[in-house]
């Protein structure tokens, strides 16, 4: 799950995939990264804690991270949360970017529509709350879609 600063939309996405996916039975590693590293080593944006917190999962223990080149390499599926952030990913994975492996989030739900996760960042509090259910929903698309494969993937 990569968004800008790994504050708001990422976490968040990686917080409810990893709840579902343990709740589902499945073994999958769900990591979340920013493309701009301006908040590396800071815990999730308080409202994205808040939100999620609200809805019985606890973000507070991520902290940012920048993505990189080598997360083509260590992951099976990584979603970009809106198209900007995807064109990050090109320019930081240069000949490592895998398009194989990269899609827009929320093409899960919407193929071929090309929707982007808003960005809650410096919003009010129920753009959080917005922002939650439409990962939410898109996240029981992606465990319905993936848990009937028997294989684990490892989402970024």
């Amino acid at each position: 799950m990569v968004c800008l600063g790994n504050i708001c939309r990422s976490p968040l996405a990686e917080g409810i995939l990893q709840d579902k996916a343990w709740k589902a039975g499945l073994n999958w590693q769900i990591e979340s990264a920013g493309t701009n590293g301006y908040h590396t080593g800071e815990p999730p944006h308080q409202l994205s804690i808040k939100v999620a917190r609200e809805n019985g999962i606890d973000i507070s223990k991520q902290r940012s991270r920048r993505f990189d080149a080598e997360d083509f390499n260590k992951f099976d599926l990584i979603y970009a949360m809106a198209d900007d952030v995807l064109d990050d990913m090109r320019r930081i994975g240069k000949t490592q970017f895998d398009s194989k492996k990269v899609s827009l989030f929320l093409e899960e739900s919407f193929p071929s529509e090309e929707r982007d996760v808003p960005d809650p960042w410096n919003g009010p509090e129920s753009d959080y709350h917005a922002v939650f259910e439409i990962i939410n929903n898109n996240c029981d698309t992606i465990i319905e879609k993936y848990s009937k494969q028997q294989h684990s993937i490892h989402e970024q």
